[in-house]
């Protein structure tokens, strides 16, 4: 029996090996619909469309890697390219998918449009019984196969360009769409939650939370700061933020993140981690943090005037020991005051349903980001976006403000959410 190391390593090789045939395959396909079924061989568009073929998915696989592998200044490098073919490859797969549905319907009507009609037989007339005959006539039928078969090529060649063409055009476009949304205003939501256990003198309790920062190749200094401003406009209470900051590490990414200093409330700025501090580091971004003014919560509660704000740390934590810990947390609470906790993803909400959190506040699934990737989000989520209640628990789940990999969100505008809290007994 191999040691689970080994068994681990051989698993994760194998899925790596998937994974880059499925790209592979992937990519010829995208190459053969869209240069070689479109381009004549041995031709500089062929050899053009090719190269780039080539060039786009290294680019995407190097900035999907980033500073893991590549040093930092190679990924700012490839990332724009690279993330944005990424998301060009999911809308142009759904365009020639559809192109794969048309392509033979197409390719019917336009014969049945070239087909020449059959010779009109002329009027009987008679013959002299002496007159020599005339050699019989050769048959004729509808379309002469001769001109079908010259036709097909010329007629395959235009519907498979226009089939790349319209695809081409549909991807390029709601990639740009995608990307105006993702880095354009951040929507600011405002949502009142009542709780049976707030305090009267908790009602009205504004709480901005925010989501997927994602600082990183892309996303810098500047993203950090609207997003600053966009809060202070709001003169929350109360600021959370709940994970997913950084796609890097502090000597990377530590400038891009300066501007959470400027964070204004009456009771402060709290902190939990997400999957992503976990790529790169979380003590060291935990400390970085809290260095801003901003204070993290690992595991923790606080008793604030009314309820209490309780957060634990991410799922991600747990290959490191950091993982979350709701005993810790919640174990020794006061069950007549409400608490309100912070955690990452949303799929928590089931742990914390167990300590009869009365509402928790999330990020993590984007809201999908990219249109149909939503579904599959909801696959591994109780809530994709927005309130729910998980057994007797209260769920809210932001869209958060950044984006990761492609700078592209469709159908999940960017949103920082004001939480009022409402006392039924105010």
């Amino acid at each position: 029996m191999l040691p689970w190391k080994v068994r681990e390593a051989a698993v994760t090789a194998l899925f790596a090996l998937f994974a880059v045939l499925v790209i592979a395959g992937l990519e010829y396909w995208l190459w053969r619909r869209l240069v070689g079924d479109t381009t004549a061989p041995g031709g500089w568009p062929r050899r053009a469309g090719t190269v780039i073929a080539v060039a786009l998915p290294l680019c995407m696989i190097a900035a999907t890697l980033g500073g893991r592998v590549f040093a930092f200044p190679v990924v700012r490098v490839v990332a724009w390219p690279g993330y944005l073919w990424l998301a060009m490859v999911v809308y142009l797969g759904l365009g020639l998918l559809v192109g794969e549905i048309v392509r033979p319907i197409a390719v019917r009507l336009s014969r049945r449009r070239s087909n020449v009609p059959a010779p009109v037989s002329p009027e009987p007339c008679l013959v002299a019984a002496d007159a020599p005959a005339d050699p019989p006539a050769e048959p004729v039928t509808p379309g002469v196969a001769g001109a079908v078969d010259a036709a097909d090529p010329a007629r395959r060649l235009f519907i498979a360009r226009s089939i790349a063409l319209v695809a081409g055009a549909a991807a390029t476009a709601t990639v740009g769409y995608g990307v105006r949304t993702a880095l354009g205003p951040v929507r600011v939501k405002q949502l009142t939650i009542p709780l049976a256990k707030l305090s009267p003198s908790a009602d009205g309790f504004r709480i901005a939370v925010v989501s997927d920062i994602h600082a990183g190749p892309i996303l810098g200094r500047a993203h950090t700061q609207r997003v600053v401003e966009t809060i202070n406009r709001t003169r929350p209470d109360l600021v959370a933020i709940v994970g997913d900051l950084v796609d890097g590490n502090v000597d990377q990414l530590g400038g891009a993140i300066e501007p959470l200093s400027g964070l204004r409330s009456r009771h402060g700025s709290f902190f939990v981690t997400g999957n992503h501090e976990y790529f790169s580091g979380a003590d060291q971004w935990v400390d970085f943090v809290r260095g801003l003014g901003i204070r993290p919560l690992e595991n923790q509660r606080v008793e604030l005037g009314g309820f209490d704000l309780a957060g634990v740390n991410d799922l991600s934590g747990e290959d490191s020991d950091q993982g979350p810990d709701f005993a810790t947390a919640l174990g020794d609470r006061d069950r007549s005051r409400a608490v309100v906790l912070l955690a990452h993803q949303p799929r928590q909400v089931y742990e914390a349903a167990r300590y009869q959190v009365d509402l928790q506040l999330s990020g993590h699934t984007h809201g999908g980001q990219m249109w149909p990737v939503n579904f599959l989000a909801g696959l591994q989520n109780p809530t994709v976006a927005g309130l729910d209640t998980i057994d007797g628990t209260r769920l809210y789940v932001t869209r958060g403000v950044g984006a990761w990999g492609p700078p592209v969100r469709v159908g999940a505008p960017p949103d920082i959410t004001v939480v009022t809290l409402a006392s039924p007994r105010a």
